[in-house]
């Protein structure tokens, strides 16, 4: 079998203050193959932009990796060097952030933030640079003279497409997409979800899918895991969570999203959450199915009206 493109490995992260320490991913451990995608799905604040900046080695005092390892084609990303890291990122992971607008140089036009990754990477002439990003611009499906645009002058979701154009500029082996549609409208959503699905096929990238959204996330992800409070309760395949979740709270998190039709029902949230068992350890259900053992989640349950 061929080896993973990314290992991740009992990775564990603090946030370590002088009052507490505050442990945000806990024995965390997942492998993504060439061309996967493989999601991350659960509420903001479980620890899933925490991992994508851990593997990116991105994060910031007060936070630390504390244990684990990470590990891209084989090579140690914990072991690399300041300049080794400048190499590593966007040729070899890149990322589309949450928030486009907030990714991008109000200050400079689209055109000359994209020739920056050439210009920076490859030493590339301005003009060799400007046509690069024209092909960039074609490949996503915008006009070529919106590089001369600055970002306000974007609707959201273009923005959001020329954030996704520069992760793919360099044609790294995988792309970490963290809550990539989060503000867009549900029709732009979609042309989004399929750009990506479309960029995929044609570049052969991986991809680590993050959101909160279960039904994007199995729209997109060949396996998924679910994450509360820092640890995995469960993973599998995205359509057999999707059609037979195990865990009491990836459940819930299904069920947190109203019916868009039909008649009304009772939305389920967490209230305490999912108290686990002292050995977090995931226990496997199926064949390619694992589960946390729990000893059930703290549900409250709301009418719609």
């Amino acid at each position: 079998m061929t080896a993973p493109l990314l290992e991740v490995d009992d990775l564990s992260v603090e946030y370590v203050t002088e009052a507490r320490t505050v442990r945000a991913v806990d024995r965390v451990s997942f492998s993504i193959a060439e061309r996967e995608v493989f999601g991350l799905a659960g509420e903001s604040g479980c620890g899933k932009s925490t991992i994508a900046n851990a593997i990116l080695r991105l994060l910031r005092d007060p936070a630390l990796i504390s244990g684990g390892s990470i590990r891209f084609s084989g090579t140690d990303v914990l072991a690399l060097t300041a300049e080794e890291l400048r190499e590593f990122r966007w040729r070899q992971v890149a990322m589309v952030f949450q928030s486009a607008m907030n990714s991008l140089n109000p200050v400079m036009t689209i055109g000359d933030q994209i020739a920056d990754i050439f210009t920076t990477h490859e030493g590339a002439s301005r003009k060799t640079a400007l046509a690069r990003a024209g092909e960039l611009l074609d490949l996503v499906g915008i006009p070529r003279e919106r590089l001369r645009s600055y970002p306000h002058q974007l609707s959201g979701g273009m923005r959001q497409r020329v954030v996704i154009a520069m992760a793919t500029a360099l044609r790294p082996p995988l792309l970490i997409m963290d809550e990539p549609t989060t503000a867009l409208d549900v029709v732009v959503q979609q042309e989004i979800m399929a750009q990506i699905k479309d960029l995929q096929h044609e570049l052969g990238f991986a991809i680590l899918f993050i959101t909160h959204d279960m039904s994007l996330m199995v729209e997109l992800s060949d396996r998924m895991a679910v994450m509360h409070a820092g640890r995995f309760v469960e993973t599998a395949r995205a359509g057999e969570i999707f059609a037979a979740p195990q865990h009491p709270y990836t459940r819930a998190l299904m069920n947190a999203f109203p019916p868009m039709s039909g008649p009304r029902a009772r939305l389920q949230g967490l209230g305490e959450g999912v108290r686990f068992r002292e050995i977090p350890d995931l226990q496997q259900v199926g064949p390619t199915h694992w589960v946390a053992p729990s000893d059930g989640a703290s549900l409250m349950t709301e009418t719609i009206s």
